[in-house]
């Protein structure tokens, strides 16, 4: 049923939830596994003005973003499920616009993700990525709401 699924990773709990279960998934339905972590620049950007130092920012955000890659990679491979990944960045947009788009274009059968389950002003202020993603997403998406730490592999 599911050919590819895609995981947004970004090192949280949340994000460990939905890459544990996306593995299993993959093993059961013999799916491509497709790792996605966005790196989010809007903070490098304030007014129209570019912080200073921001393009060692930009850099060290996108080696963490790498990093965050080749742990939930190392996962999947223990679990035995070869993962792809890749790295993208948000210039000055949310992370969910970001998942869509690449979405758009890797054309997964599922995107499974992680939520933290944020509500009230926490959600207003931080925003939902998981819930642009259901308004906005052309595949199915599976949401798997974090309460407690995620075993890990």
């Amino acid at each position: 049923m599911y050919r590819k699924i895609l995981v947004p990773v970004d090192g949280s709990d949340a994000s460990q939830l939905g890459l544990q279960h996306a593995i299993l998934l993959a093993k059961d339905q013999k799916a491509v596994l497709r790792l996605l972590h966005v790196v989010h620049d809007y903070l490098l950007v304030e007014g129209g003005f570019a912080l200073a130092g921001s393009d060692q920012l930009l850099k060290d955000l996108v080696a963490r973003g790498q990093s965050i890659l080749s742990e939930a990679a190392g996962s999947a491979r223990r679990q035995g499920i070869e993962a792809e990944t890749e790295c993208v960045e948000a210039p000055l947009g949310p992370v969910g616009e970001a998942i869509t788009e690449y979405a758009k274009q890797w054309q997964p059968d599922l995107i499974v993700i992680g939520t933290h389950g944020r509500r009230g002003v926490r959600r207003l202020v931080m925003g939902s990525d998981a819930e642009y993603l259901l308004r906005t997403a052309t595949a199915p998406v599976l949401l798997l709401r974090a309460t407690k730490a995620p075993p890990k592999d």
